[in-house]
């Protein structure tokens, strides 16, 4: 069966979520990743607030292992609350 992606697997791949800046939203983001990629390495996260402080954009960079592990971890991203985007 044909991949339908334009990757080639294994590959480091950097997911990025926006929310606002609050105490435990990079704690959140880190939980949801690492749920579904659980062997991060150092290094791997970087955030960056906004010009007026009011949103953090955190990247983590993954070994992502197949199209359905990014799949799942966008689903789950989306679906919370306290991230207004996952890129």
């Amino acid at each position: 069966m044909p991949d339908d992606t334009l990757f080639d697997f294994p590959c480091d791949f950097p997911i990025k979520a926006m929310g606002q800046a609050s105490a435990g939203f990079e704690a959140v983001v880190l939980e949801i990743v690492q749920r579904h990629a659980p062997d991060l390495g150092e290094g791997a996260v970087r955030t960056r607030p906004s010009r007026n402080g009011r949103y953090l954009a955190i990247t983590i960079t993954i070994r992502a292992r197949n199209k359905q592990q990014l799949d799942a971890i966008y689903a789950e991203l989306s679906a919370h609350s306290d991230v207004l985007m996952a890129l």
